[in-house]
This record gives C-alpha cells, structure tokens and sequence, in this order.
C-alpha cells in the first residue's frame, strides 16, 4: 500500500490526474499495472498505448470503461475497458466500481483507484487493504502531531539509553536496562513508520516534514541493533537478524511488558529483571570515531566483554589484529572519554 500511495501522492502526475477527474466531478477506475494477469479480466475497450499527461486521464474518464496504464503509469495502455474479475472473490463494498476495484485488487497484486463521482473521494485498493485518500491539510496536522509525539519519545529514549551506558561502563547492568532501552526504541521506531506514511501520502508537500524525520531517527536503528547485538542470548542458530524481527512483530500491548522484550534477548537467568548482565562491547566502541565494523568485532571477540576492554592497556589492543599502536591509543582515549563523559551526565 505505501508504494501505490507514493504513485499517487502531490506532485505525481497520477495525483493530478486524478484531481481533474474530482474537478470536473466525475468517477473513474484505474489500474496501475498491464500485465497478463490484469489484461486476463479485460474485456472491450480500446488500446491506447499513449504517454501519460493528466489532461489525457481526465479525459478518458468520461468514458465509463477502466483505465489501464503501465505498473510506472508514465503511459496509458487501455481505455473503456469492461473489468471481469471473479465474481466469487469477496467484497465488502456496495456501488459497481468499488465492488470491481476491491475484487480486482484481492485478486491481482496491482494498486487499483477508484474515483467517486458522488462522494468525491478518491480510493486506493491494494490485496486486503483499502486507504480513502485524506484532504492534505488534514494530513499535515495528523503529521505534526505524530512527529511531536515521536520527539518526546525520542527524548525518554535518549535519556534511558545514556542511563544505560553510565551503567555499563560501571558495571551495573541489569536485564530491566537493557529491556528498557529496546522497548523505547522499538516504540521510536514504530511511530516514526506512521509518521512515514503520512509524509508518503503527502509527497513533495510533506518534504520539510520528512527532514525532521531523518533527524529525529538518525542513529535510533543501529543504536537498538547494537543493544541486541551487545546483551543477545544466541540459543540453536538463532541470531541478530530474528531477534530484531521477534521484537518488530509484538503487539502493542505486548510490548509495554519489558519482561517480553527480555524474553526475546533470552537473557539468562530468564524472568529475573534485577539480574547482572555484561555487555560484549559493540555500542559503546560504535561511539569512537572513525572505528570500522571490522576492528570492532576483532576487539569484542579478543577481550569478550567490555569491562575487559576497558580495563585492556594500549599494549594489549595493540595485540589484537588489525588495530595498530595508533587505534589502539585512539580507542583507550575514547573508551576513557566515554566513560568521564556518562558518569558525569549521570551525577550532575
């Protein structure tokens, strides 16, 4: 559905094309796809095979047959085409172009549009899904609603994740930190999806809002990847990558327990929220500048823990291969500085 709304979003030619139809206070239906699949439910019409301009939309509308255009919609294949989709397939709607479009689309894998000559609205029907387009100042108020909801999340965020890296380098953790920290992030995350398709709906009006999206959630997925991958219980082959997605698939509700965000970690021993935990490393040394992936995970897998790490003299980084006398006094420095820095962010 968010790919059919970025086809029709402001700014589209799509979307223009469609507004004339609204304008000019007609109906019409139109699939964006003409492979075989859609051209097997076509009868009647005629082939078009026309590059796409808003003005040539409208005026095929007139006619009371589909339309037809390309799975890019830069041209319009057909015109006045009679759709016979399964009669079969279920529909829940009641007028003859909705039931034809919501039939099409749960048959076919093409975004279907129908436009409502009586109740000027304009409908974009994806498998399962229908999504009435929303006036735009609607949705730029639903946006900035869900984008200020989204900072003060990000702020509880930020406060709980440099909580939980004082705790770290004092070797305090317990399950209930990090449990805290994923739980915050992965709600970040959730809402930054819904603001996301917001300002896909909204296309190019909604590119100042977008920009404040990338900077609120700059940093936020990898930081939550490295929590896990930093406290992750790996049990039977089972890794980051289904970690992350056990986390993104629990309901709402589910997830204001933190103890079913702990229980995705496995962390051991299971149920004990109070528990110690020792982090391997990864986030913290992440937060040195101009430290590769692949040095890290030379240094997480030489030393194992990060207390080990932050205890290692240059000479013993030095040790590890790869790192050289010059990373090696550059990543005790910024362990160092990390560690003056979140104790002193805690206690001021």
């Amino acid at each position: 559905m968010i790919e059919a709304l970025a086809v029709v979003a402001p700014g589209r030619p799509l979307r223009e094309g469609l507004d004339r139809i609204l304008q000019a206070n007609m109906g019409a239906l139109i699939i964006v796809g003409d492979g075989p699949a859609v051209l097997s439910i076509c009868s009647g019409g005629f082939l078009v095979d026309a590059g796409f301009t808003p003005q040539r939309l409208s005026e095929l509308a007139k006619m009371d047959g589909a339309i037809i255009l390309s799975p890019d919609a830069s041209r319009i294949a057909r015109a006045n085409v009679h759709l016979v989709p399964n009669p079969n397939v279920p529909t829940t709607e009641t007028g003859t172009r909705h039931r034809t479009a919501e039939r099409v689309a749960r048959s076919i894998d093409v975004p279907v549009i129908s436009v409502s000559e009586d109740m000027s609205i304009i409908a974009v029907y994806r498998h399962d899904l229908k999504h009435p387009l929303q006036p735009i100042p609607q949705l730029i108020n639903r946006a900035n609603q869900a984008l200020q909801t989204l900072e003060r999340y990000k702020n509880r965020l930020d406060t709980v994740s440099g909580a939980l890296s004082t705790l770290e380098v004092e070797d305090l953790v317990t399950v209930r930190d990090v449990a805290t920290v994923l739980q915050r992030a992965e709600m970040v995350r959730r809402i930054a999806e819904e603001v996301h398709g917001y300002l896909v709906e909204l296309g190019e009006d909604g590119r100042l809002l977008l920009l404040a999206l990338d900077e609120l959630m700059g940093g936020v997925d990898d930081d939550g990847r490295l929590v896990v991958k930093d406290y992750l219980h790996e049990h039977r082959g089972r890794g980051l990558e289904q970690a992350m997605e056990e986390l993104a698939g629990l309901s709402s509700e589910d997830l204001l327990d933190v103890k079913n965000v702990a229980r995705i970690l496995r962390l051991q021993p299971e149920g004990e929220l109070d528990a110690s935990l020792e982090p391997r490393g990864y986030r913290l040394l992440s937060k040195i500048p101009r430290l590769p992936d692949s040095v890290i995970e030379r240094i997480v897998a030489h030393f194992s823990t990060l207390q080990k790490t932050m205890r290692a003299t240059v000479e013993d980084l030095d040790e590890v291969g790869g790192v050289g006398g010059a990373r090696a006094r550059a990543v005790k420095d910024g362990l160092s500085r990390l560690a003056e820095t979140s104790i002193l962010d805690r206690y001021s």
